[in-house]
């Protein structure tokens, strides 16, 4: 439900920092030191220090950098509204690729939190999307079998993991066709 809406700010920060946007975006999450963040083998403060490093900003040039690196993300918020419908019925996990410092924000600045029964980041539990084990991870902790899940998202890499371990999955394009394409998947699942 976190998109990028307008990613000029990313773009923008791209161009003064002399970088692609393309490589912008591996430094922050695809280099070693980002995917070591992303398995909780670093923190997140140690990994946006290694990005501070990498360009010679100081303590404001950092807090800058990241307003700008994440200005273009948004919450979909009718989307949250949609996830909040279907609490009544179904268990809601969050699954995320994400450093160790997600779960407070979605606690305390988007306070969203309370949308799921599980959040499980990768950060803190040592496995990354498209493992396998992170994936079964989740079915566990929310108690669910494979083919009773259905799992979003918008990297197809990590719709191939889920599918390896029989989940249902849905590649996210855009709020309208996920919602469609899930429903379709939930009709089914009442009427068997």
């Amino acid at each position: 439900s976190l998109h990028d809406a307008l990613p000029i700010s990313r773009q923008y920060l791209a161009d003064q920092m002399g970088v692609t946007l393309d490589d912008l975006e591996q430094l922050v999450f695809s280099n070693a030191f980002g995917m070591r963040a992303q398995r909780g083998e670093i923190s997140a403060k140690q990994h946006w220090k290694t990005i501070q490093q990498r360009f010679g900003l100081d303590e404001k040039g950092l807090k800058d950098f990241r307003r700008d690196f994440f200005g273009g993300d948004v919450l979909d918020r009718e989307l949250l509204n949609y996830i909040h419908t279907l609490r009544s019925q179904y268990k809601i996990g969050l699954l995320s690729n994400a450093f160790s410092d997600l779960r407070t924000y979605l606690e305390n600045s988007w306070s969203i939190a309370d949308l799921f029964d599980d959040l499980v980041i990768s950060a803190e539990v040592g496995l990354v999307k498209p493992d396998a084990k992170i994936f079964l991870l989740t079915l566990e902790r929310l108690g669910v079998q494979p083919g009773e899940a259905v799992f979003i998202d918008d990297f197809l890499h990590n719709i191939d993991g889920a599918r390896a371990v029989h989940m249902n999955t849905v590649h996210f394009q855009n709020p309208g066709q996920a919602r469609q394409d899930l429903e379709a998947i939930l009709s089914k699942g009442r009427s068997e």
